[in-house]
């Protein structure tokens, strides 16, 4: 569990969607404190990228809050989204802009100028591995250099909290390897939530694990406590058990 005080920096309470008739998100609750790199897990169609879109405040929640670094995403939406880095699910957006023209534009939009912007676009560019692409349309780029162009734009300001929808998507293995890693050197100083269907994913970077079904959190546990919730000791197996019993 998150620790109490200043080290929390994701507070979500009772957050809530409800379209309809249909609720896609029922009451979930979860703190993220900075060093941990939490596993937001479940099937498809279990609520994970509409509670992501809620704490990101590109959807509105029916009921509950959400916070970051202290500040509600509702209420004091631009504090907040200073304090955030957001991966959404999908492709960037502006597909006819060239990798570096979109990058370039984000940091503007980031409040960036001049010596300090081409700084930040660079460090970024790096650390995503992007430089052979800079000139590219992003529309011409294959899935996982889309996902990688994304990645970048996420982390042009340096946030204290990570919020990626599905961050290896469509990546070969050695570029699966690569972000894996720096999500574990950038642990140590954010809060990070990883919202994921790959379940080796958990097991690579994640210091704790949420999985949710049917739009309720069923399980808030370390990889380790969950995976000795099954006499496998398999996470797959452990997810199919919980994932299936909520009806």
């Amino acid at each position: 569990m998150a620790a109490e005080g200043e080290r929390v920096l994701i507070e979500i309470a009772g957050l809530t969607k409800r379209f309809g008739g249909f609720t896609a998100v029922d009451d979930v609750s979860f703190r993220v404190a900075r060093g941990e790199v939490l596993g937001f897990l479940g099937p498809n169609g279990a609520g994970k990228s509409t509670t992501m879109r809620m704490l990101a405040g590109f959807m509105i929640p029916t009921a509950g809050v959400a916070r970051i670094c202290g500040h509600e995403v509702q209420s004091d939406g631009v504090a907040a989204r200073r304090m955030l880095g957001f991966l959404p699910e999908g492709a960037p957006t502006y597909p006819e802009m060239t990798v570096g023209g979109f990058l370039t534009f984000c940091a503007k939009v980031r409040g960036f100028r001049r010596k300090l912007l081409a700084e930040r676009v660079e460090h970024a560019v790096a650390l995503t591995r992007l430089e052979s692409v800079m000139l590219q349309p992003v529309e011409t780029l294959s899935k996982g250099f889309k996902r990688r162009v994304g990645l970048a734009q996420a982390l042009l300001h340096d946030p204290p909290v990570l919020v990626l929808d599905e961050p290896t998507d469509g990546l070969d293995p050695n570029q699966k390897h690569e972000v894996r890693a720096l999500i574990a050197q950038m642990a140590p100083h954010k809060a990070i939530v990883i919202s994921t269907h790959i379940l080796e994913e958990v097991d690579a970077v994640c210091s704790r694990a949420i999985i949710i079904s049917a739009g309720r959190v069923v399980a808030d546990e370390t990889p380790a406590e969950l995976m000795g919730r099954h006499p496998s000791g398999k996470l797959e197996d452990v997810f199919r058990q919980l994932t299936t019993e909520v009806v």
